[in-house]
């Protein structure tokens, strides 16, 4: 499927999904990413949901890496095409943007290429490891601004497409994918 028809189904079928399903399964997810091969590392980049996009909700996720003493880092967007990263501290405060995405005030900005592992947030993906998000590119920007070896981490609330017939040189894939049924290693 292209694209822009994938965009469509997905936002269909996250708009089908009660409040209460996304908690339930936004749980599964995280104690699935306990099983990821990830915990040597130091430097997790994690989004914050978009409440009315009906996103995975990252806040289980976000305790874990806590509870191992982990360095988080979170996003906040600086123009139309480029993302900044905070480390998350206790003192952190946040406000949504104009795009609904809550995001750090200010604090310590930490760069992209410190950073281990990224959990992304997508629409869509398909079992090569591709994924959609929603157009604008950013998180493809920014991983393309990360270490080489950074660990790339979708997290979905839906199993994979077979194929997304439309993928740019640009597109970045995911090393993993994790959804409440399955996780994915591409």
């Amino acid at each position: 499927m292209l694209k822009k028809d994938l965009r469509l189904k997905y936002s269909r079928l996250r708009n089908s999904i009660t409040p209460d399903i996304i908690t339930q399964q936004s749980i599964v997810i995280a104690n699935s990413v306990l099983q990821l091969p990830i915990w040597e590392n130091q430097y997790f980049h994690i989004f914050l949901p978009i409440e009315k996009k009906l996103e995975v909700d990252t806040e289980g996720i976000i305790s874990i890496l806590l509870g191992f003493d982990k360095n988080v880092i979170v996003p906040k967007v600086i123009s139309s095409s480029e993302l900044e990263h905070y480390l998350l501290t206790d003192n952190t405060k946040f406000k949504t943007n104009n795009l609904n995405i809550p995001e750090p005030v200010d604090g310590i900005t930490i760069s992209a290429n410190k950073l281990d592992v990224v959990f992304i947030p997508l629409l869509a993906f398909d079992r090569l490891g591709n994924r959609i998000g929603y157009g604008k590119g950013y998180y493809d920007r920014f991983l393309s601004e990360c270490k080489p070896d950074v660990v790339k981490i979708g997290l979905s609330l839906f199993e994979a497409e077979d194929l997304i017939d439309d993928i740019l040189p640009t597109d970045i894939p995911l090393d993993y994918c994790v959804t409440p049924k399955k996780t994915y290693t591409f």
